[in-house]
């Protein structure tokens, strides 16, 4: 090499090398993001009464932390706000942020914020929150997500933001990665729950030629996880193909609710039995057997001849709430009293969600926790 001649740089650290982890939900949180519904056609025919199960949700948000919400334009924020004002929404904790969805699946499309426990204040330390900027292709399903993909450097830039936007080599290209919120649950100590449906089947195929191991490694750098539970398959009704948040969630860092048919005819018994035994024989990052609490499922929900994914485990973990989808159902108070025995310091609070899950998701589906970060607590 001649004097002229100057070495590459050296690749940046990853999130994992410098010490960043995803943190489990129910770390204190700045902020939760939400996008006020806009898309008509992730409703067919049940847009009307949406609108007010959404100031229904940011009520309650609202009472127990700030609620950052995307709205399109200003006379959509103007609708958002006549809204959330008429449901005794407190304004002063709403934030309105601009900007053009697609649709309003945040989970999935916003950013996964990252938090830094080590060395915080030092100097030349990198900050305590960052975020993973993985790319969003509507779940290899939709063609509409093109502004979705886009939120998370938006996210990042307002505010002002460290981002990773992994990669990796795939057919000789560096491609990015596709990763959904909802496929995945931590408990926030570096283990992560997935399943094998949504990340290593070849239908809906977010990421081809990734396999298991590299997936593994890939949390490991981006998100501090150490260990990774591989569930099988997700409910019946999820178009997602088998994310996690509807069938088996962290709840505490040693307990996990998993859900349960009790119909043996119906087609979710087998399944969802099959990722309990995987719970029940599975361990933590330390080794330790986890608690594994049983959800029930409410009966099915069908809507125009089609069943829906209704499921209990799509709770939000907020500051001093937890928020969970009720369908009018005898199993909504079971659920609620079972999540309610795992919540002591928090408000348990059901949200009626027969006209919500028609979009195919509920309440964690459409929520993006933004965490406080150490440096703040």
């Amino acid at each position: 090499m001649s004097s002229t001649d100057e070495p590459p740089p050296s690749p940046r650290p990853t999130p994992g090398a410098l010490g960043y982890r995803l943190p489990a939900e129910w770390e204190p949180h700045e902020a939760t993001w939400i996008a006020w519904p806009r898309n008509k056609e992730d409703w067919p025919g049940k847009f009307g009464p949406i609108r007010w199960v959404y100031a229904e949700i940011v009520r309650c948000l609202s009472r127990s932390e700030r609620v950052r919400v995307l709205v399109g334009s200003g006379k959509a924020e103007r609708k958002a706000s006549d809204s959330l004002e008429k449901s005794g929404v407190d304004l002063d904790r709403i934030e309105f942020v601009r900007f053009r969805t697609d649709r309003g699946w945040l989970r999935d499309s916003g950013p996964m914020f990252v938090v830094r426990d080590r060395s915080i204040g030092a100097e030349g330390e990198p900050p305590p929150v960052a975020l993973i900027d993985w790319k969003f292709n509507a779940w290899a399903k939709y063609d509409n997500w093109r502004r979705d993909n886009r939120l998370p450097k938006f996210v990042a830039d307002r505010l002002g933001m460290d981002r990773w936007s992994p990669r990796v080599p795939i057919d000789g290209q560096q491609r990015r990665v596709v990763l959904e919120g909802g496929a995945v649950d931590v408990n926030g100590l570096g283990t992560l729950i997935t399943t094998e449906e949504c990340l290593l089947s070849h239908e809906q195929e977010r990421n081809p030629g990734l396999n298991r191991s590299g997936y593994e490694q890939l949390m490991a750098e981006y998100l501090g996880v150490s260990k990774v539970i591989w569930l099988g398959r997700g409910i019946v009704g999820d178009d997602t193909h088998g994310h996690v948040d509807d069938i088996a969630r962290f709840v505490d860092p040693t307990t996990v609710v998993a859900c349960v048919e009790e119909n043996q005819g119906d087609p979710n018994h087998a399944p969802l039995r099959e990722n309990l035994e995987r719970l029940r024989e599975a361990t933590d990052q330390d080794n330790r057997p986890l608690r594994v609490v049983e959800l029930p499922m409410p009966a099915p929900v069908v809507f125009d001849g089609q069943r829906v994914p209704a499921s209990y485990a799509n709770f939000y973990i907020a500051n001093s709430v937890v928020l969970v989808p009720t369908f009018n159902d005898p199993k909504d108070r079971e659920a609620l009293g079972i999540l309610a025995g795992l919540f002591p310091g928090r408000t348990v609070v059901g949200i009626h969600a027969v006209d919500l899950v028609w979009g195919l998701g509920t309440l964690h589906c459409l929520t993006r926790d933004q965490p406080r970060g150490p440096a703040a607590g």
